[in-house]
């Protein structure tokens, strides 16, 4: 019974389980309404993320930016900051670090690997850094400079992948870089591999739960989120920790672009942001701002897309998969209501 009240206890898991289990039950609902079969589609889902090899292999790769993004919007919300240029940040990372990738043919992967994983996050970190200042300078909301930021980052990448930086063939796309600077490939399947970027993704979670949870720089951040004006009052400096924690947060984007240049594409390709920055709004989201929470999180929505392509050959539309995701996100964003509920049913055990 101590177990159960704990469980009950711990909003963090208790919220996101309860919104993956709701949305899974409305989008069945919806599936038999539209005459599928639910348990079908399940079972595709799960085949398409789990069931082989390649799936696997698959589903770990789009999960390890996905993570990194995750903790870069994270950071920011415990910061209390928006950071809505994840987009811009991941970009700028993976452009500044496929440049000093593909200059580095005549150094050794212990030299080339580093250079490129520093470069990545310092150009994330820098982009960032600018919303930060800004917001402390001028009192530019960080929501309007990131995404103004983000439109930047893009038309910059166009510019170069099109021109200065182009590779021979006329296709948007920069040289490759160089060997020595790719990551190691830990398994393959077919034309899909999993690349080192994943321990490297891992890393950064424990990297960012040792500084949030056991730092003076993460208590910080963490006070001028919950209230910058007491935490002024006892002698944070909110413009510092403004601009560091977006610098911190834009470095973790940044890393992301990165482990697709190294471990995936070696190289930067016209569209390689896709949509993983803004993805990071919504894993952060459902992980509760939370390192651990943000990691599975991200493994969460890796694999209910990396199913999906299966789902829908077995005849369910991928637009499923939206109104899951929509509603796990609606629930977890209006986490009162089911914390409310949440309330009565650990009233119930307390009672038991």
């Amino acid at each position: 019974m101590n177990g159960l009240k704990k469980f009950y206890m711990n909003d963090k898991i208790v919220v996101p389980v309860f919104a993956v289990i709701t949305s899974l039950f409305i989008a069945a609902i919806v599936m038999i309404m539209i005459g599928k079969n639910p348990l079908m589609a399940y079972g595709a889902l799960i085949f398409g993320a789990f069931g082989t090899k390649g799936a696997l292999i698959n589903n770990l790769m789009k999960t390890t930016p996905l993570i990194l993004t995750g903790l870069s919007v994270g950071l920011g919300f415990r910061a209390g900051l928006f950071n809505i240029g994840a987009n811009g940040q991941l970009i700028i990372g993976a452009l500044l670090s496929t440049y000093v990738g593909s200059k580095m043919i005549a150094y050794p992967f212990y030299l080339s690997i580093p250079l490129m994983l520093v470069t990545g996050m310092i150009g994330g970190a820098l982009w960032a850094a600018i919303a930060g200042w800004l917001k402390v300078a001028r009192g530019a909301h960080e929501v309007i400079t990131t995404i103004m930021l983000n439109y930047i980052a893009v038309f910059i990448a166009n510019y170069v992948v099109n021109g200065p930086f182009q590779a021979p063939g006329g296709v948007p796309k920069s040289p490759e870089i160089a060997y020595s600077a790719r990551l190691p490939i830990l398994a393959t399947s077919g034309a899909t591999w999993l690349s080192a970027g994943i321990f490297v993704a891992l890393a950064a979670v424990v990297v960012v739960y040792i500084l949030v949870e056991k730092t003076k720089l993460g208590y910080e951040v963490k006070a001028v989120g919950f209230n910058p004006y007491a935490a002024e009052y006892g002698g944070i400096s909110i413009g510092k920790n403004v601009v560091m924690a977006m610098a911190i947060s834009g470095a973790l984007a940044g890393l992301a672009g990165t482990m697709q240049v190294m471990g995936v594409y070696y190289r930067y390709l016209g569209a390689l942001g896709g949509s993983m920055g803004f993805d990071g709004i919504t894993i952060a989201l459902i992980g509760q701002n939370d390192p651990i929470g943000i990691a599975f999180a991200a493994f969460l929505i890796s694999s209910i897309r990396a199913g999906s392509n299966q789902m829908q050959i077995a005849g369910v539309s991928k637009n499923i998969v939206i109104i899951i995701q929509g509603i796990i996100i609606f629930l977890v964003a209006a986490n009162r209501l089911v914390k409310t509920f949440m309330f009565w049913k650990r009233k119930e055990v307390e009672g038991a």
